[in-house]
């Protein structure tokens, strides 16, 4: 059997709903189990004690909402996963602050978590389902915290049809699988804040009712529109703006060794084409080696594309929203519409590939980008889209 079907196994079914404890701390997810047991949590959201205690207690509570046994079968296999997984990033950012145990970040620290172990120890990945499965339960993940905080947001309506907008990539995922997950997450602990944090999450239910994102993304009248409110442009959320950009940049984004090149030139073989690589070798820059030249080389040319509207891809591995996000800001400082493309495959094929490079990435160094790695969101562009190859 694949490992991802035998860990799937493992999610309660009807008419028990009995979790295997055992089988997930014995087999699954030891080493993960054995140091969420000795991680502490402040006692003031947490009097139940560490933070394998509370993930129990959040799984538990989880298969007892009708809610839950309502889902189709796929949906509850996604949010359960995210419960058994929701505080895993809480085991490398939890340290004392002030006297008191603080994990900050610690969402978006187990999503990338989350992802890894998924990948690469369950081979959730190289297929469209498996794709979309896997970054439901770390969406889920990443966004867990929001909803029982949404009226700390800066906009809050903005902020949830940002989130959800994410539904476009992955349908299975949605506000109300998220609230939902929260709502164990708030009753699988004991603590005097529970009945207002549950007050907080019924809120945000309300909010993206009314707003139109609870169960799906909000519909815009065009990808321009679409992404001008989810940037942040202080528009209404169904207002159709006018399309100014021009011809499409297109940002690849993908572990070395993926296809990336191949891609290109099988969809955009007659754009310009800006590879790193190229670039690097060009400059006789070894990849582990301080990348500034490679970048500003790189950078300039796209700007001389633009200047002339020329369309063209750039083709580097763009695995973070950081690394994306200075890019992004200079091909909008040129008012370009950009699509970014993630593309992945399975991690033997992956190996494999990489093999075949004539300059082949260390597996280790490959390994340490996956654990950083976050996939493109639909709100960081026009256009994203996520394929398997």
């Amino acid at each position: 059997m694949e490992k991802w079907k035998e860990l799937l196994c493992l999610v309660p079914s009807a008419p028990e709903w009995q979790i295997d404890w055992k089988q997930i701390e014995d087999s699954a997810l030891p080493l993960i189990v054995q140091k969420m047991k000795m991680t502490m949590q402040n006692p003031l959201w947490h009097r139940e004690g560490d933070v394998w205690t509370h993930t129990r207690m959040v799984c538990e509570c989880l298969l007892s909402f009708e809610e839950y046994r309502k889902l189709g079968r796929r949906k509850q296999e996604e949010v359960f996963l995210a419960a058994l997984l929701h505080d895993i990033g809480k085991i490398p950012c939890t340290r004392i602050e002030d006297g008191t145990w603080k994990s900050p970040n610690h969402t978006a620290v187990g999503a990338r978590m989350a992802r890894k172990i998924l990948w690469r120890e369950y081979g959730f990945c190289g297929k469209r389902e498996l794709q979309e499965f896997r970054e439901t339960v770390c969406t889920l993940i990443r966004y867990h915290s929001v909803p029982p905080h949404i009226l700390e947001q800066k906009n809050p309506e903005h902020r949830i049809i940002q989130i959800a907008s994410n539904g476009e990539l992955m349908p299975d995922f949605s506000v109300e699988l998220l609230c939902l997950l929260e709502k164990a997450d708030m009753c699988g602990r004991i603590s005097d804040t529970e009945e207002a944090s549950l007050e907080m999450i019924e809120l945000c239910i309300a909010q993206a009712e009314e707003s139109g994102c609870l169960k799906a993304p909000l519909k815009f009248p065009t990808a321009f529109s679409e992404y001008a409110y989810l940037e942040g442009r202080n528009i209404m959320p169904g207002q159709k703006l006018y399309d100014d950009t021009w011809c499409e940049v297109i940002m690849m984004a993908g572990l070395p060794g993926t296809g990336k090149d191949t891609w290109i030139r099988e969809h955009y073989g007659n754009y310009y084409s800006i590879s790193l690589d190229e670039i690097r070798k060009q400059m006789k820059i070894k990849p582990a080696e301080t990348q500034g030249a490679v970048l500003n080389a790189a950078r300039e040319l796209a700007k001389s594309y633009m200047r002339e509207k020329m369309p063209f891809v750039w083709n580097a591995t763009c695995l973070t929203p950081i690394l994306r996000r200075k890019q992004l800001c200079l091909f909008k400082d040129y008012n370009a519409s950009v699509k970014i493309v993630f593309l992945e495959t399975d991690w033997e094929e992956q190996m494999r590939r990489n093999q075949g490079r004539k300059e082949e990435v260390p597996e280790q160094i490959i390994d340490g980008m996956m654990g950083n790695m976050v996939l493109p969101e639909r709100f960081e562009a026009q256009r994203v889209e996520w394929y398997c190859i």
